[in-house]
């Protein structure tokens, strides 16, 4: 499979879940989530997961962002995360490629539950 390779046109957009502690991280993420809003108008950010969902194991917030954003955003939040775990993906419309093998981590790894996510 080595001389297959995917066109990144099927990136519909990006995706980046920042990942927190309720009870001892929770103003970092919270200051993370203010700055994103400010300086960056064309994101979207998702709600406030205090227990772990989906796939994610920790309590985290999603930002939805659009590819042309992707060479401004993800360099700022590799410099502003606070220390927070990040998990950078791209949606392609495969779910658990996308979360498990094309995704970039910032920060800690964490673990994921890939089995809850369609092939």
């Amino acid at each position: 499979m080595a001389d297959t390779f995917r066109d990144i046109g099927t990136i519909q957009d990006w995706h980046g879940h920042i990942y927190y502690d309720p009870e001892s991280t929770r103003a970092a993420a919270e200051a993370v989530r203010n700055a994103i809003a400010d300086a960056f108008p064309e994101v979207t950010l998702g709600r406030w997961h205090d227990a772990p969902v989906g796939p994610h194991t920790v309590a985290m917030y999603q930002i939805a962002f659009p590819v042309d954003q992707f060479p401004r955003f993800v360099p700022w939040l590799a410099l502003n995360r606070h220390g927070l775990a990040v998990l950078v993906h791209p949606n392609t419309g495969r779910q658990r490629a996308d979360h498990m093998v094309h995704a970039m981590w910032l920060g800690a790894i964490l673990p994921l539950k890939p089995e809850v996510l369609p092939e």
